[in-house]
C-alpha cells in the first residue's frame, strides 16, 4: 500500500464544524496519481513506488522519458515523486491508481513543499536580528555587526548568519488533522497551513509520527461547591 500521495495546492479557506466552531483549511487537489515505476530491495535496495501526478494539462517529456512511461504503459506526467511503501500492505505494481481515498477523516498527515521564495535578504528580515538604535545619527541601523575577530581565527567562521537567498526550500509540516476528503473531486482538506505559494506542488504522506488524538472529557464539579 503507498504511503503517500501528490498534489497540487489550491488556497486556503474555511469550514465548520458540528457544533459551530470555525478551523482554517488549506485545499489540496491530491491526485489522481499512476504509478510509474516500483522499485524492491533485491534490485534497488529500498522499498517505494514512483507516482506521477496526471493533470488536464498534457506534459512533453524527452524521448528516454516517453521510453519510461511506455514502459509502465501510463500518460507522461510533468511531476513525479517517489513515496515509500508500507510494508504489509497491499501490493503495487506499474500502472495502478492512487487516489485521494487512502486518507480519511480524522488521519494525520505530513504535508512536504516548497516554501515561497523572498530572493536575496538582508540579515534583520532572513535571520531576525534586531538591528541598531534608529535614532539620529546612529549610522547603524540594520547592519549585520561583527562577523569575527581579525587577530585569530582571521576568517569567517564556517555557518555565520549573513545576507543572502530567502526562501524556496524544502520544507515538512507534520501531524496536520485531515478535517474532510472529497473524492469525486479528488480534495484534501487539512487543518492549517502548508508550505508554498497556491498553485504549488507538495507531497502529502501519513504522518510518520502521529500525534494521539485528545478527546476532552467534561470536568467532574468537586462536593461542596456549586
Amino acid at each position: 500500500m503507498v504511503n503517500g500521495i501528490l498534489g497540487k495546492k489550491v488556497g486556503m479557506t474555511q469550514v465548520f464544524g458540528p457544533d459551530g466552531t470555525v478551523q482554517p483549511v488549506t485545499v489540496i487537489k491530491a491526485g489522481p496519481c499512476v504509478v510509474v515505476q516500483t522499485k524492491d530491495v533485491q534490485s534497488d535496495g529500498y522499498e517505494a513506488v514512483q507516482l506521477g501526478l496526471v493533470e488536464e494539462r498534457p506534459a512533453r517529456v524527452t524521448k528516454p522519458l516517453a521510453g519510461h512511461y511506455r514502459k509502465a504503459n501510463v500518460p507522461p506526467t510533468r511531476v513525479r515523486r517517489e513515496v515509500k511503501v508500507i510494508a504489509g500492505g497491499d501490493a503495487v505494481k506499474a500502472g495502478d491508481q492512487v487516489l485521494v481515498t487512502i486518507f480519511n477523516d480524522g488521519d494525520r498527515v505530513d504535508v512536504i513543499g516548497t516554501s515561497r521564495g523572498h530572493g536575496f535578504q538582508g540579515v534583520v528580515k532572513r535571520h531576525h536580528f534586531r538591528g541598531g538604535a534608529a535614532t539620529h545619527g546612529s549610522m547603524f541601523h540594520r547592519a549585520p555587526g561583527s562577523i569575527g575577530a581579525s587577530s585569530f581565527p582571521s576568517r569567517v567562521v564556517k555557518g555565520m548568519r549573513a545576507a543572502g537567498r530567502m526562501g524556496g526550500d524544502r520544507v515538512t509540516v507534520r501531524n496536520l488533522r485531515v478535517e474532510r476528503v472529497d473524492p469525486e473531486h479528488h480534495l484534501l482538506l487539512v487543518r492549517g497551513a502548508v508550505p508554498g505559494a497556491a498553485g504549488g506542488y507538495v507531497i502529502v504522506r501519513k504522518a510518520v509520527a502521529a500525534k494521539p488524538v485528545r478527546i476532552p472529557t467534561p470536568e467532574k464539579k468537586a462536593k461542596g461547591k456549586k
